[in-house]
C-alpha cells in the first residue's frame, strides 16, 4: 500500500491473467464525488481512453487492466484529486483528458518529462486570481516553461492547441504580478489588406473583428470591468501590426497572433520592436499563410533563420496537441495527411 496526502493505493501483485488490480481510496467524500463526476461520467472516459474497468464504491476506485493503463488512470486520478483538493473547480472531460495524456506521456521516452521526483504528474501551471490553466499535453508544459524563462518565444502548430490562449493567459499573469507594465496584443489584417483607414469606425473597432480571439483569452483570465479599464487605460493596448513601426516595446508582453501572415519585411520590424524587460511571443501556423501567391511568410523565414539564436525558444505543436473538440484533431490529422 502507497499513501500519499488525501489518498491511499493499494496495488494487487498481477495474477495469472496478468491484469493489474489498483484500489484507490480517497479521504474526502466531497472530493471524491468531483472528481468521478456526475454519475462517473469522468470515471467512464478514462475507461474508454485507456480500455480498462474502473468502478466505485463510497469513496473507493477500483481499477484493472492492463498494467501499464492503470498506473496511468492511477497517475491522473491522482493529479486530479491533487487540483480539487487545492481549491481547483470540479473537472471537466478536458481536465481529464488532459490529465492521462500527461499521464501516458510518461511513458513515451521521446517525450518530455512530465513527472516529479516521486513519480507524479508535474504540469506547469498559468495562475491568475481569476482561473489556473494546466498543461494538457507535453508540448503544452514545454510551452508554458517556455514562456516562464525565455524573452522570445514562437509557438507554432495547428488551430486547436492553446498556443494564443496560453501566450495570452501567461501575460495576463505576468501583468496580475507586477512583472510588466502592459500587454500589447497584435495581428495582421490581411482580410483587409492591413488598409484599416477605409474601415468605419475608431482603431479599436476597425481591429476588434482580428483580435476577437485573443479577447475571448484576456476576459477568461482577467474580470470583465478590469479587462475595459486597461484598454481604456492603455494598459492593455491593441496595437495593428501596420501601426507598429518605429516603437521600442519595454516593460510589456507582445504577442503577434497569426504570423505567418506577416511578410518577411513585417516579421523583421516586429521583432525588432523587444525593449528592456519585455516578452515577446509569436503564434501562428505556417501551414495556414493567407498572403497572395508568391509572397513568403515572415513566420516562416524567421523559423529558419532564428532557429540557433540563443534566447530564443520555439515550440511546436502537432495534431496530437490539439484540446478543442477531439474531432478537431482528426480533422487536422486528414488535412496534413492529404497535403492540404
Amino acid at each position: 500500500m502507497t499513501t500519499q496526502t488525501g489518498v491511499k493505493t493499494q496495488i494487487a501483485p498481477h495474477g495469472a491473467s496478468d491484469l493489474a488490480h489498483i484500489v484507490m481510496t480517497f479521504d474526502n467524500n466531497h472530493h471524491a464525488r468531483a472528481l468521478f463526476g456526475q454519475f462517473d461520467q469522468n470515471l467512464a472516459l478514462i475507461e474508454q481512453m485507456l480500455g480498462i474497468d474502473v468502478r466505485t464504491r463510497g469513496n473507493q476506485v477500483t481499477i484493472k487492466g492492463d498494467p501499464l493503463a492503470t498506473e496511468q488512470a492511477r497517475r491522473a486520478l491522482d493529479w486530479l484529486y491533487d487540483r480539487i483538493e487545492e481549491g481547483g473547480k470540479e473537472p471537466e472531460a478536458s481536465d481529464v483528458e488532459g490529465a492521462l495524456r500527461m499521464a501516458m506521456a510518461a511513458d513515451d521516452q521521446l517525450s518530455l518529462p512530465t513527472m516529479d521526483g516521486t513519480g507524479r504528474i508535474a504540469a506547469a501551471q498559468i495562475a491568475t486570481r481569476k482561473r489556473t490553466i494546466m498543461a494538457r499535453t507535453p508540448n503544452q508544459d514545454a510551452y508554458m516553461r517556455a514562456l516562464e524563462r525565455a524573452e522570445l518565444v514562437f509557438g507554432v502548430g495547428p488551430a486547436g492547441t492553446g498556443k494564443t490562449y496560453l501566450a495570452v493567459a501567461h501575460a495576463a499573469m505576468l501583468l496580475e504580478r507586477g512583472r510588466i507594465d502592459r500587454i500589447i496584443l497584435s495581428r495582421p489584417a490581411v482580410e483587409a489588406g492591413e488598409r484599416l483607414g477605409f474601415l468605419p469606425g475608431d482603431m479599436k473597432e476597425k481591429v476588434d473583428p482580428y483580435l476577437r480571439p485573443l479577447y475571448d483569452a484576456l476576459y477568461d483570465m482577467i474580470p470583465g470591468d478590469k479587462v475595459e479599464r486597461a484598454l481604456a487605460a492603455g494598459v492593455i493596448e491593441i496595437a495593428p501590426l501596420a501601426f507598429m513601426r518605429g516603437r521600442t516595446l519595454s516593460n510589456a508582453a507582445v504577442i503577434l497572433d497569426e504570423a505567418q501572415n506577416t511578410t518577411s519585411m513585417q516579421m523583421k520590424m516586429f521583432l525588432t520592436r523587444l525593449g528592456e524587460n519585455a516578452r515577446m511571443i509569436v503564434t501562428g501556423d505556417p501551414s495556414q499563410v493567407d498572403l497572395p501567391p508568391g509572397q513568403k511568410s515572415g513566420l516562416v523565414e524567421a523559423l529558419g533563420l532564428l532557429g540557433d539564436v540563443e534566447g530564443i525558444v520555439t515550440v511546436r505543436f502537432r495534431d496530437t496537441d490539439v484540446v478543442r473538440h477531439p474531432l478537431v484533431a482528426r480533422i487536422v490529422a486528414a488535412y496534413d495527411r492529404d497535403g492540404g
